[in-house]
């Protein structure tokens, strides 16, 4: 399985404007295809149901759901903290959060990690001190992984200055989790990676700026209910989306 890139989704149904089902289907009709189901303070079960409905909704993309922690839950993805377990788990994909040196050299059989956090952030706020841009780029020129920037990524240029210091993508939580408007929000930090990692010609002849590594999106299998149990609300139907080429 390809590890993520371009904006990749962390859920909060606390925080989420309108309910998470909401977030989720503007965030998919926005170009997201990349969401790690956190909510760890739910029943196992009903984390379980509500990771069935997110897959539903990511499949008619073909998208992926990551699940935060040792358990997939159904699936085959996770994403682990650096506290452990180790050594990681033998799934599909398997990523950790890092926040410095000592913990990317703790990487073994990781096919990606997020590093955090980039900038000051809502969701952990005293948490840090901030990377910004610099620090990231030092730690992903260190990485054996692919690296995600996570923590205060909220805008256009915030997702450029990531791209620009090598990350794989971004991960996003209170920028869509709180937006007014999901689907705009989410269209505007998907276009702003894609066109950071164009690769352009300042002028004819010139050399082209190198890309960092990309995956592309492995389709899900379709699953199915809806969201009302866990957030009120019925399944959404986001616009159907083209899928990229393999």
């Amino acid at each position: 399985m390809t590890p993520p890139s371009g904006v990749v989704l962390l859920t909060d149904r606390l925080v989420a404007r309108g309910g998470l089902d909401r977030v989720m289907a503007g965030a998919v009709a926005g170009g997201v295809r990349w969401v790690v189901l956190r909510e760890k303070d739910l029943p196992r079960a009903e984390r379980a149901a509500l990771a069935v409905d997110l897959r539903a909704i990511l499949a008619d993309v073909g998208g992926t759901l990551v699940v935060a922690g040792p358990d997939p839950l159904g699936g085959d993805a996770v994403h682990l903290p650096a506290a452990g377990p180790y050594p990681p788990p033998t799934h599909s994909l398997v990523g950790r959060s890092c926040h410095n040196e000592t913990e990317l050299n703790r990487l073994t059989t990781e096919h990606y990690a997020t590093v955090s956090p980039v900038h000051p952030t809502k969701t952990k706020p005293g948490y840090g001190p901030p990377l910004t841009a610099d620090g990231l780029r030092k730690l992903i020129r260190i990485s054996p992984v692919p690296v995600l920037a996570l923590g205060g990524v909220e805008t256009p240029e915030q997702v450029t200055a990531c791209v620009q210091a090598g990350a794989a993508g971004v991960a996003v939580l209170g920028a869509l989790m709180r937006a007014k408007d999901p689907s705009q929000t989410a269209a505007s930090l998907t276009r702003a990676f894609k066109e950071a990692v164009t690769p352009t010609l300042a002028k004819p002849g010139a050399e082209s700026v190198r890309s960092p590594r990309r995956g592309l999106r492995p389709t899900v299998p379709t699953q199915g209910s809806s969201l009302t149990a866990r957030s009120g609300h019925g399944r959404p139907q986001p616009p159907t989306a083209t899928r990229e080429k393999r």
